[in-house]
């Protein structure tokens, strides 16, 4: 078989596992979680850990908020189009979609090691500065003025940064700037993407996915202040 026609062949079981998952009665779909989101560990890996040198990103420990709104986006088209994704949760409820986010993000498990950086320390500087103070002449938060202090996240909406290829960075920074992944109105990071660079991008990416997770990384409870500007994502 080709790799697309195993590609097809992978993507038509996953659609007719969660179609037969959604259909049972509450109580065995409750106690059977594990094995109804057991097509997302395909590409996401065991337990949604992924992995550090691939474009899936990890799912585990992420807040839930922030998962459920990415699977609503994906079935309500606000992200790229992704076909495997959107086959998959297109005819899924809100409530469906939230158990899926609530057992990812109770996924308690380590990171692997960073990736080496390969940018040059200029361009990690840069990135780094970005990521801390953001630019103020440039109109451009920190990063960690809405992802946390930490960069693991803050609980219930915005994700954790660390921990993610460097490849899949810029793919999202990509597609918010051609438009291809949007979120909630206002989108918050489309704004301050189509205010950088795409040399900010790269150095950004860079030294983000450079980064080693503390060993006792968990999502924030609040905010390390007000929120630099106004977000749709805020709320799940």
């Amino acid at each position: 078989m080709t790799e697309k026609q195993i590609f097809s062949v992978f993507w038509r079981s996953a659609v007719i596992l969660f179609a037969l998952a959604a259909s049972l009665p509450a109580a065995a779909a409750d106690a059977d979680i594990a094995k109804r989101v057991a097509p997302c560990m395909t590409c996401h890996g065991k337990e949604g850990r992924a992995t550090n040198d691939g474009y899936y990103p990890r799912i585990a420990g992420k807040p839930a908020g922030y998962l459920f709104n990415q699977l609503r986006n994906f079935r309500d088209g606000r992200r790229e189009q992704y076909p495997l994704m959107t086959y998959l949760v297109q005819h899924l409820s809100d409530d469906y979609l939230k158990e899926m986010a609530e057992y990812f993000a109770s996924q308690d498990l380590p990171y692997p090691p960073p990736q080496p950086a390969t940018a040059s320390p200029a361009v990690l500087e840069r990135g780094k500065a970005l990521a801390v103070d953001g630019d103020a002449s440039r109109n451009i938060p920190a990063c960690m003025a809405c992802h946390g202090k930490a960069l693991t996240g803050v609980a219930p909406a915005f994700p954790g940064l660390l921990g993610l290829p460097r490849d899949y960075l810029l793919g999202q920074f990509g597609a918010w700037r051609e438009g291809a992944r949007r979120a909630t109105a206002p989108d918050c990071m489309g704004e301050v993407t189509n205010r950088l660079s795409l040399e900010d991008i790269n150095a950004v990416s860079s030294w983000l996915a450079a980064q080693a997770v503390p060993p006792d990384a968990k999502p924030a409870g609040s905010l390390p202040g007000k929120l630099p500007i106004e977000c749709g994502s805020a709320q799940p």
